[in-house]
């Protein structure tokens, strides 16, 4: 590992802990030559996981988009970034435990929705109606009543 502050190739672990529940291992490094001390992350190599979108395009999977589509959804709402981030960990493990190359955005978009009806039904609500792409009112007024009657 090259060290950020002198480009040194010479550099060593002197600590190493797990991180982020588990899923990474957190080092921390001291470079041999300038003596600056730096913190690395290793984590596991997924295979390369295409999302097929609604009009049949195909895309890589990002993490990001779906942090974003669920944060929107959790705006101003009782919801912590860590409870955020483990709905994200949840989702990705159940996507790639599929162990398929491909998935369809509405699959990720159901595995979203069921636990954001566990987390916050307000969030389930605006996820759904964005997800869903309700046309009308009525449309809204049946997903909220299937939350009602749950």
């Amino acid at each position: 590992m090259k060290c950020p502050f002198c480009n040194s190739d010479n550099t060593r672990v002197i600590d190493s802990r797990p991180a982020d529940d588990n899923n990474s291992i957190r080092r921390r490094r001291l470079c041999d030559e300038c003596k600056k001390r730096f913190t690395t992350y290793e984590k596991v190599e997924t295979i390369p996981l295409i999302v097929i979108k609604k009009d049949d395009n195909r895309e890589q999977y990002d993490r990001s988009k779906l942090e974003a589509g669920i944060l929107r959804a959790c705006h101003k709402r009782p919801v912590s970034a860590s409870q955020i981030d483990q709905l994200v960990d949840q989702v990705e493990v159940d996507i790639f435990n599929k162990e398929e190359r491909e998935i369809f955005s509405s699959k990720i978009g159901e595995m979203v929705m069921n636990r954001l009806q566990e987390l916050d039904p307000v969030a389930y609500v605006r996820f759904a109606s964005v997800y869903r792409e309700f046309k009308d009112v009525s449309t809204f007024m049946d997903e909220l009543k299937k939350i009602l009657d749950n």
